[in-house]
């Protein structure tokens, strides 16, 4: 049982993670497959040391920062297992990699959804606060003009709404994530993540082959998909190409949103694959770094604007309550339209200077 294998291997420093080895090179410099072993077995055993502190501060009563935080960890590290993973595939044992590979992202998906929801709702009431103030707000750049008046009516009510609807959905999240932790299915995703602290399953080829050309692939399917994107009309704010669906009875994302998010998870990959080859701390890139921000920002308003409209679709709710929440899903549309104007300017101003 992963029970087994909560034990990490400890750092000289107290309160320090794992970091790994420096990366063997081959004779001509290039990094090669024991760096992507050392780096597997740098994020296993921060998985298992998280792991290991969530189970601890889980079961106390003053614990909940702590667990919440450990969590997170135990997120962060089944994230870049999973990636690196799909980056490197060729390099590894393709049964061991495809087996573990979507259990990792089903684990860390789990244990996303309660701080996704708690966040939404900080969102989302934050957003309610500003357009129903009474006070003259200035225009902040890249967001819509707030308004004013009857919103206020039925704000109050729209609020008392999302609370209930998210406060319920994350209470069903924190329910589902312990009982995925308590699972046999997760008990198995440990043990595997245990082998790979102590042993990572390369392929035969992997001993002296390049890791390059497969983080470079990564770049590349991350350059084509922003290329695919509509940057022009997003270099043009307010362009409205972010609210032409509206309130739509259709309960399924906005169509549009998914290849702004599939950037995000490409975005990562890329960001995992150069910590591969730079002993597991990625160089500091301001391109990179801002056009994460913008559409980590671009991901959390299409939710919130997701939410609001569902919220607005609950049956016999007062009107006043449904024009609140319209007009709350209207201005996080905007912000999703803001933050592709972000990720457009930081992409293309980098994009000017490098040749």
């Amino acid at each position: 049982m992963a029970q087994q294998h909560l034990d990490p291997p400890t750092d000289s420093a107290a309160g320090t993670g794992p970091r790994a080895a420096p990366a063997p090179l081959d004779e001509g410099g290039a990094p090669i497959g024991d760096a992507l072993a050392g780096y597997l077995r740098a994020q296993a055993t921060e998985f298992l040391r998280s792991l290991r502190q969530h189970r601890e501060t889980g079961a106390a009563a003053s614990g909940a920062g702590e667990s919440g935080a450990a969590a997170r960890s135990l997120r962060r590290s089944a994230r870049r297992i999973s990636g690196s993973l799909h980056t490197f595939r060729p390099l590894l044992d393709a049964d061991w990699s495809e087996g573990v590979r979507p259990e990792l992202a089903w684990l860390s998906g789990t244990l996303a959804r309660e701080h996704a929801c708690a966040a939404r709702l900080e969102r989302l009431l934050g957003a309610l606060n500003r357009l129903s103030g009474t006070a003259a707000l200035p225009v902040q750049a890249g967001r819509a003009p707030a308004p004013k008046g009857n919103l206020t009516v039925g704000a109050a009510k729209a609020g008392a709404l999302l609370d209930r609807q998210l406060t319920l959905a994350r209470t069903r999240a924190h329910s589902a994530a312990l009982q995925a932790l308590g699972s046999s299915r997760f008990h198995a995703v440990a043990d595997s993540v245990a082998l790979l602290a102590s042993e990572v399953p390369l392929a035969p080829s992997a001993d002296s082959a390049d890791l390059r050309p497969l983080a470079a692939a990564a770049q590349d399917r991350l350059t084509d998909a922003v290329t695919a994107l509509p940057l022009v009309a997003a270099g043009h704010p307010y362009n409205a190409e972010a609210l032409v669906h509206g309130l739509s009875a259709d309960t399924a994302p906005q169509p549009q949103d998914a290849p702004w998010h599939q950037v995000r998870l490409l975005l990562r990959l890329h960001r995992y694959a150069s910590e591969v080859l730079h002993h597991g701390e990625c160089p500091v890139d301001v391109r990179l770094l801002g056009a994460g921000q913008a559409l980590n920002r671009h991901r959390d308003a299409a939710e919130a604007a997701s939410a609001a409209a569902s919220a607005a679709r609950t049956p016999r709710i007062a009107p006043a309550t449904a024009y609140a929440l319209g007009v709350l899903h209207a201005d996080q549309r905007h912000e999703v339209e803001a933050a592709r104007f972000a990720f457009q300017q930081t992409w293309q101003k980098e994009a000017v200077r490098t040749p």
